[in-house]
């Protein structure tokens, strides 16, 4: 049996309301959460602006980054580090990054388009796009 593949749940938590990024990530772990391990990084702990808390919060979530098979992103508003992440995990590390978004292609960030592998218009779409190509099916 192959194991399952992991997908880290990238998108913006600073400046964000706690309620509304963890939505989104609460109903990727209901469409995806049978097949996949869910790397969400708001499974920690910290808190943002805390000068110690910085640098944990950087290395844990590229951590989870370099941990993923998958990219997952919620590209809802320009997010410096959504941007980065997106950035590491496409350019640097060569990983499959599927966004979702809510803007039209003329409103995207270039750097987004050329970073991201795919841009869909919502999260079930994202998670159909997943389930399809990177569920192995055994012979």
């Amino acid at each position: 049996m192959a194991a399952k593949k992991k997908i880290y749940l990238c998108g913006p938590i600073m400046d964000e309301s706690e309620g509304r990024a963890r939505i989104w990530r609460e109903r990727a772990k209901e469409l995806l959460g049978a097949d996949f391990i869910l790397l969400d990084p708001m499974r920690r702990n910290f808190k943002d602006r805390e000068v110690d808390s910085a640098n944990e919060i950087v290395e844990f979530d590229l951590q989870d980054v370099r941990d993923a098979d998958i990219i997952l992103v919620n590209y809802c508003k320009p997010s410096i580090g959504t941007a980065m992440e997106v950035f590491y995990a496409s350019h640097v590390l060569n990983k499959f990054v599927i966004a979702f978004s809510p803007f039209s292609f003329k409103d995207c960030s270039p750097w987004m388009v050329k970073y991201c592998t795919k841009i869909l218009p919502s999260l079930e779409d994202a998670a159909r796009y997943i389930r399809e190509h990177f569920i192995v099916q055994s012979l």
